[in-house]
């Protein structure tokens, strides 16, 4: 006798939006956190005497641990214990390294408490709040990535064959409203302190763990519990993950053109954000609002745009070719910050053409992945990308820094001093951003060569009619 098969939770667009708002809200509050102190540098650089090379360090230490492997294992857990364990356990390491940064920069701990005097031995070139804080955002940075390749997999879990593109563009402009939030009102609520901003991110960080369980308890939980029911006493051509599954991703080159682009192309505008606000102080001379305000522009602007260019991927297409539009706008945008005379009108237009970029470029990317690797490994191919991903992420942040001290001898101390002359000369730095989109439009173009080569259909709709 033939079990007759359930109708899955995911096909109700009610259960699957739902399901995409509670993991979506889990990343806002991760975004947030990520960007609290970028609209800070200026401050802590006159509070805690963090010059552009330890402000850098301290930027590029959210990816430092998953460089070397931390980002690989996640994927592996995602694959073989699945989403609830690894979403779980993603938003606790969140929350943890969260709470360590937080310490980092208290009074408690800046006046000689617990672990100051050990922190403050060695690496003396950078303070102890920045040393400790950095080992607090790598620990954050293990969860937030490892969470960030969690909701892509669920996202593919309740979309696939459907608003995959859309879906992937809403998750990532509802995470981007953190990052917007961040720009805008961290100075406010910072009011001088930078404790503050990173208490309130703590706050959000863990009403985000809660988040994500309602959705394991009412919605994932059923979903599974169904998939495992229609699959009982029904042949499965679905074969588990196996490590040996690893090399399967490394040897295909579609894959490794589309992780060089995204490498390449976040490495341009994350990084870029750490510093964007003391750029256009430095360069228009204004207040750290008003910079973090402008910055802001960015995040909003993806906010609305992504949905709708997951949506034209989704019925139309052209995902390839859309990764390479957007690697030229992002050149082009970061050209105007470097040889452009200052102009707040100018800036914003940039900001706003590095919007579009930042929209274009994610809505088509990570929908791409499944197209061009099997199901049963995809958390570990999302994983691998990330890993590389986070190489540049955590390496141009700190050559930024060092080539923006090296460009501008003298200016550190200076600001250190309170001298209110001081500013940095940024031109060095923003062309380094501008040839990351010029070799990330290069391998689009690869990427689609390969595409016609081997018909992966990046090139079609993803909706299966």
């Amino acid at each position: 006798m033939v079990k007759k098969m359930q109708v899955l939770l995911s096909e109700s667009k009610t259960a699957r939006w739902t399901a995409l708002m509670l993991i979506a809200f889990t990343m806002l509050t991760a975004y947030f956190f990520v960007d609290a102190l970028a609209p800070l540098q200026a401050l802590l650089e006159v509070n805690y005497k963090w010059n552009p090379e330890v402000y850098g360090t301290f930027s590029g230490s959210e990816y430092y641990l998953n460089m070397f492997g931390f980002l690989l294992i996640s994927g592996i857990i995602l694959d073989k214990l699945g989403i609830r364990f690894t979403g779980l356990l993603s938003t606790g390491v969140m929350v943890t390294g969260a709470l360590i940064k937080l310490y980092a920069l208290s009074d408690s701990f800046n006046a000689g408490g617990i672990g100051f005097n050990t922190f403050n031995s060695f690496m003396t070139w950078m303070p102890a709040s920045a040393k400790l804080a950095a080992i607090g955002y790598a620990l954050f940075g293990i969860g937030v990535e490892m969470c960030g390749i969690t909701v892509s997999k669920t996202i593919v879990k309740w979309f696939k064959g459907k608003e995959l593109a859309l879906a992937m563009g809403m998750e990532m402009a509802t995470a981007r409203i953190g990052a917007s939030v961040a720009f805008f009102f961290s100075p406010i609520i910072a009011s001088g302190i930078p404790y503050r901003s990173v208490l309130f991110g703590v706050v959000l960080l863990t009403i985000g763990f809660l988040t994500f369980l309602v959705y394991v308890l009412f919605l994932d939980i059923p979903l599974s519990k169904q998939i495992k029911d229609n699959a009982e006493g029904q042949e499965s051509s679905e074969e588990e993950f196996r490590i040996s599954d690893l090399g399967k991703i490394v040897s295909n080159r579609g894959f490794w053109y589309i992780a060089l682009l995204c490498v390449l192309f976040y490495s341009g505008v994350f990084p870029f954000l750490k510093y964007a606000v003391n750029m256009m102080q430095s360069k228009l001379g204004i207040s750290p609002e008003l910079g973090g305000m402008i910055a802001g522009l960015l995040p909003v602007g993806t906010i609305l745009l992504t949905p709708i260019f997951g949506n034209m991927v989704d019925r139309k297409g052209k995902a390839a070719s859309v990764m390479m539009l957007g690697a030229l706008l992002l050149s082009g945008s970061h050209l105007i910050f470097a040889i452009a005379p200052p102009s707040m009108v100018l800036y914003i237009i940039a900001i706003l053409i590095l919007g579009v970029a930042f929209s274009l470029v994610p809505a088509s990317l990570w929908p791409s992945v499944p197209k061009v690797v099997e199901d049963r490994y995809l958390g570990s191919a999302y994983a691998v990308i990330f890993l590389i991903q986070n190489w540049g992420l955590g390496l141009i942040p700190a050559l930024i820094g060092v080539v923006l001290n090296a460009v501008n001898p003298g200016v550190a101390e200076r600001i250190a001093a309170r001298d209110a002359t001081a500013v940095y000369n940024y031109t060095i730095p923003m062309l380094v951003f501008a040839s990351l989109g010029i070799f990330a439009m290069l391998f689009g173009y690869l990427l689609r060569v390969e595409d016609k080569r081997k018909n992966y259909g990046l090139e079609q709709p993803n909706i299966q009619n």
